[in-house]
């Protein structure tokens, strides 16, 4: 339990939850907090899904530019190392990640909300990557997951003019995939994580490994990354009772083993 971020779990589902007023800006301390939070619901056996939440009013604003301001570059050349690799620690949760949109997700909040696997924003939501305004890009994977995610072009639109997206617009470029009124967000973020964590974890693990790894890979080694994942699914106990449920006409019952 972090200062400004904490772990609440439920039901399977772990809510990584933002919580340094006003707006969640992402100071070191966050990213330290958050870089524990990751690897802590990544680690434990009973989280099967997981939640970002910054609140019902803000997301996340964005990285903390008032420590940035006084730095040199020797510093930020070692501390942006650190960033890129707390939030690559978020994208490498083994689980179903869904970040729940409410308020902004600029900067910062916006390359967090990249790192999860769906995005639900809220009705009044706000996202984009205003770093160009700094004179500086996005340093945390905004240019390397927005380009994958809503193709090279839009994201190009987006980092270079630093402009805002409402969640109509973030929905129709791919940039979020559901928008529910503003009230709902976090609701409707619980009850799809809910649906993953009932699911088999072995199998998921490895259907976001598969994803993710062949997405940085040619066809064929991407082939050959799902082949390995799906035959060694055969040696656990999730697929035996999924393939025999399945021939018995019942409902398997998973254990993530």
């Amino acid at each position: 339990m972090g200062e400004f971020v904490r772990v609440e779990a439920a039901g399977g589902v772990a809510t990584v939850r933002l919580d340094r007023p006003k707006m969640n800006a992402l100071s070191i301390q966050v990213q330290e907090e958050l870089l524990a939070a990751a690897r802590e619901v990544d680690a434990d056996p009973g989280v099967r899904a997981v939640v970002l939440y910054g609140g019902e009013r803000v997301f996340a604003a964005g990285v903390d530019v008032k420590e940035m301001a006084d730095m040199s570059y020797a510093e930020m050349s070692v501390r942006s190392a650190r960033l890129q690799e707390c939030f690559t620690a978020v994208a490498a949760i083994g689980k179903p990640v869904v970040a729940a949109i409410t308020g902004y997700a600029l900067g910062g909040g916006c390359e967090l909300a990249l790192c999860a696997d769906f995005r639900l924003a809220g009705e009044g939501a706000r996202l984009g990557q205003p770093e160009i305004a700094l004179g500086i890009i996005p340093g945390a994977g905004g240019t390397q997951r927005l380009p994958r995610l809503v193709g090279p072009a839009r994201a190009k639109d987006l980092i270079y003019t630093g402009r805002h997206v409402d969640a109509a617009e973030a929905l129709a470029i791919g940039l979020v995939d559901r928008v529910v009124p503003d009230e709902q967000v976090y609701e409707e973020a619980v009850s799809l994580a809910s649906r993953f964590a009932e699911g088999p974890s072995l199998a998921l693990r490895a259907a976001k490994r598969a994803i993710d790894d062949g997405l940085d890979a040619d066809l064929a080694t991407a082939l050959e990354i799902e082949r390995l994942h799906f035959s060694g699914l055969f040696a656990t106990e999730d697929a035996r009772a999924g393939l025999k449920a399945f021939t018995e006409k019942t409902k398997p019952t998973f254990t993530g083993r």
